[in-house]
């Protein structure tokens, strides 16, 4: 079991700073992905989805190019989050039918949906090349962060 090297608390913080600074979306986007990346080891591709005209759209991200710049609602986990409207958490993207294969270096993925009211807008995806990477810290810290962007989103 891996130590908690993540301050949640710092990332929260920079967080609400980018969004009571900024107005305008991509750019608080970018700064939180780049943020995500800087600050946590183990998240090795960041970016955040949104859905126009009923699919999903790459928005900001860092980490290696995606050939997924669009994702169909019933493709992925990606759209599974959106379709299941909840939090979802891959240990072994391999061992996933739904699994969209990005790199050979993902092992593990998290994908949290972003709402506004009850409708689904968006979502944060992030893949690591470690298993089981992303654990109940995690979910707690990007829901929080996905309910936080979706003011301004």
């Amino acid at each position: 079991m891996r130590e908690n090297v993540v301050d949640t608390d710092f990332i929260l913080e920079r967080v609400n700073h980018y969004l009571a600074s900024e107005s305008d979306k991509q750019l608080i986007m970018d700064k939180v992905v780049e943020l995500l990346i800087d600050s946590v080891p183990y998240y090795d591709w960041v970016g955040f989805y949104l859905v126009k005209d009923g699919r999903l759209e790459l928005g900001p991200f860092r980490g290696a190019p995606s050939p997924h710049t669009v994702i169909e609602m019933d493709s992925g986990i990606c759209g599974a989050a959106v379709r299941d409207r909840a939090t979802i958490i891959v240990d072994d993207v391999n061992a996933d039918p739904r699994y969209l294969a990005c790199s050979l270096e993902t092992k593990s993925e998290i994908v949290v949906p972003m709402f506004k009211g009850q409708e689904v807008i968006g979502e944060i995806d992030i893949d690591s090349h470690t298993p089981a990477a992303f654990t109940e810290e995690d979910k707690i810290l990007l829901e929080k962060i996905a309910e936080l962007v979706s003011t301004k989103v």
